[in-house]
């Protein structure tokens, strides 16, 4: 049985919208411009940061955020605070928990999304980030370093997020069971693909996670 729910963070509990409409600010275009790049590339399954090059063609994403952080010091910029949190994630992680399941939170963040989600007091009974382990999604070693904080074998826990390339395929390459959420411009578009075979689930929002871990066996 599933003995540990694992979750990505952006555009699975973090709505990433605010993120995205500052940026769109700081490149000087509108929301839709940006957000419409970003779609195209979730499509065509290219990086997020293509979208930045093609609205700014040799666009150096370290340097623009160096320069971002000397402008606005104390602006939340391209992080994420508790307003950015979906609606449905506290009562969908307490119901879990309330199961007798860990709870736990790990994404491919930066090391300062750590505080940010600590901060937020979720019930969840750890955080953790690619930059704080040092591996990232889809690599093999961030699974086995889930499976590892966890104290589970693969079989027992239950991956999700709203990628298949970066969730739902490598974790099922672990052993793990996975579950895609239908959220984010990649969780609508990758739903419709045939590989969408390859999760346990598919799912609109988090509390269906709910009544599906019994059955997931």
């Amino acid at each position: 049985m599933i003995k540990a729910v694992v979750f990505d963070v952006g555009e699975t509990l973090i709505d990433e919208t605010r993120i995205w409409t500052r940026w769109a600010e700081r490149l000087g275009v509108s929301p839709f411009v940006l957000m419409g790049a970003l779609g195209g590339m979730a499509a065509l399954d290219r990086p997020h940061g293509d979208a930045f090059r093609l609205i700014r063609p040799g666009f150096d994403l370290e340097a623009e955020d160096a320069a971002w952080e000397r402008d606005d010091p104390t602006g939340l910029r391209n992080h994420f605070d508790a307003g950015d949190l979906y609606p449905d994630v506290r009562a969908a992680l307490s119901a879990i928990r309330a199961t007798g399941r860990q709870v736990i939170i790990a994404g491919n963040q930066p090391r300062r999304a750590y505080d940010a989600l600590v901060a937020m007091d979720l019930p969840a009974d750890s955080v953790h980030t690619s930059e704080g382990w040092g591996v990232s999604k889809p690599e093999a070693g961030f699974f086995a370093k889930v499976a590892a904080v966890a104290g589970r074998e693969p079989a027992e826990i239950l991956y999700v997020g709203d990628r298949l390339d970066n969730d739902v395929l490598p974790a099922a390459a672990a052993g793990m069971r996975t579950a895609l959420l239908r959220r984010g411009p990649w969780g609508y578009l990758h739903a419709e693909r045939r590989e969408a075979q390859a999760a346990d689930v598919i799912v609109d929002d988090l509390p269906a996670l709910v009544p599906v871990l019994e059955r997931l066996t």
